[in-house]
């Protein structure tokens, strides 16, 4: 596709505005590129949304962060945003060897740990150095190995082993069978080894003002512009730029560009020339990530609890996060959004009283990442196989179109913190190429 010669040619166009996107356009712009940024959607932010549901404003997609998140963090300082904790909970529920059981959140710990700390003890092993997974050899020889097959090879069946499964089942926000070990190592690597650690990084600490105003900040420390309702038919690498075309009919052309795509979307996009194999198999293969996430508002003021249940519940964790007007906001988690539909508050309801006796769910909010075409994934996280065989590949430029985004991070892949990462190294990349530089 020729460009338009009416089309104004900007150094960089960044498809995309979540934190991949959004970085990279930061610093692309503060180096005095003309960057612009088209986004499909009508909001930046991706998927972290922070939406005014059930009374208050809640993390509808991506929220929590941590220090141990050094880009997210060293983001963090440089705005002047502070982080407030969820809630410590006072009561626990899990069900394990085929029954409900209650008792002191430190048990529900000690169980998990029983057998966590086993299986994530090679995690420094295979991955010394967390934020470049392919320094070594060794993870290759169990690249091909599933979280769920090494479980069940590792421990007894038990109550020990059923709240592993769930505990894991959470952490993909999906199903085991296909989920790579390596990816779950490489997420403890980053807490030095220490499962523990790290499950407080996933789900403690929050943003003051939400992940919108981190989103906000970066977007407002940018010079680039943002078109929104730009949803991307194909990309083109011409002679001369890139041009980038929507399903509208609109086109944006550049020097260079910047994909930050998820996985699972890239598939409705059209390159030219095509993709290699290398990536269009990585595409194909995807992520493991496709569940669910749903805000509960339960009638009257709980103690702060936590909930874990079967691996294979539409819905197999609960936490609760606030008060709201005498009433309790908690949040919940299922490994695979066709099982239930989380708008249905009955449907919902009948998930919680599996665990929590007595509590009432008045309302429910939620969106389905799964089902929505400008992500077709939540969090992403590595299917077997995909570290040794397409994680490169992916990260790799083709022509003069750059990648980024969680999916394909090095370090907190399914992270905010993962998104800044990859957009701090495709904007390197990009602006390498514009000054004549190899990246």
């Amino acid at each position: 596709m020729a460009q338009n010669p009416d089309t104004e040619l900007h150094d960089v166009v960044v498809v995309g505005a979540g934190f991949a996107g959004l970085t990279a356009a930061r610093e692309l712009s503060r180096r005095g590129l003309s960057v612009q940024i088209v986004e499909a959607r009508r909001r930046i932010g991706g998927r972290t949304w922070l939406d005014h549901r059930l009374g208050r404003d809640l993390e509808i997609g991506g929220t929590w962060v941590h220090w141990t998140q050094p880009y997210v963090w060293a983001e963090l300082k440089r705005y002047g945003l502070d982080t407030t904790p969820s809630p410590d909970p006072e009561r626990a529920y899990w069900w394990a060897a085929g029954a409900r059981h209650e008792g002191a959140p430190d048990e529900l710990l000690a169980l998990i740990g029983q057998t966590n700390g086993d299986f994530v003890k090679e995690s420094r092993t295979y991955f010394p150095e967390p934020f470049k997974p392919l320094a070594r050899e060794d993870f290759k020889a169990i690249d091909e190995v599933s979280v769920l097959a090494r479980i069940r090879e590792q421990f007894p069946a038990g109550a020990a082993r059923d709240v592993l499964e769930s505990f894991w089942t959470l952490n993909f926000n999906g199903p085991l069978e296909n989920a790579a070990l390596t990816q779950a190592l490489r997420w403890v690597a980053l807490t030095n080894g220490d499962w523990a650690l790290n499950f407080e990084a996933c789900a403690t600490y929050k943003i003051r003002g939400g992940t919108a105003a981190l989103a906000a900040a970066i977007l407002a420390d940018s010079k680039a512009a943002v078109e929104y309702g730009f949803t991307v038919e194909t990309v083109s690498d011409n002679s001369g730029s890139v041009d980038i075309r929507s399903v509208d009919g609109r086109t944006v052309s550049a020097r260079t560009a910047i994909v930050t795509v998820p996985l699972h979307a890239l598939k409705a996009v059209a390159f030219e020339p095509p993709l290699p194999a290398a990536k269009t198999d990585g595409i194909c293969l995807g992520q493991v990530a496709k569940g669910a996430k749903v805000w509960l508002r339960l009638r009257g003021e709980h103690a702060p609890f936590v909930a874990l249940g079967g691996a294979d519940w539409p819905l197999n964790f609960f936490q609760a996060e606030y008060t709201q007007g005498g009433d309790t906001i908690a949040v919940g988690f299922g490994p695979d959004a066709a099982t239930i539909d989380v708008e249905d508050r009955a449907a919902v309801q009948a998930e919680l009283a599996r665990l929590v006796p007595g509590a009432e769910v008045l309302e429910v909010a939620s969106h389905n990442w799964v089902a929505d075409p400008l992500s077709g994934e939540t969090w992403p996280m590595h299917r077997t196989g995909f570290l040794s065989t397409f994680l490169q590949s992916m990260q790799a430029p083709h022509g003069k179109v750059h990648f980024a985004g969680s999916d394909i991070a090095n370090g907190w892949g399914g992270f905010i913190d993962g998104a800044i990462e990859s957009g701090m190294e495709a904007a390197n990349d990009a602006a390498s190429l514009l000054a004549g530089r190899h990246p």
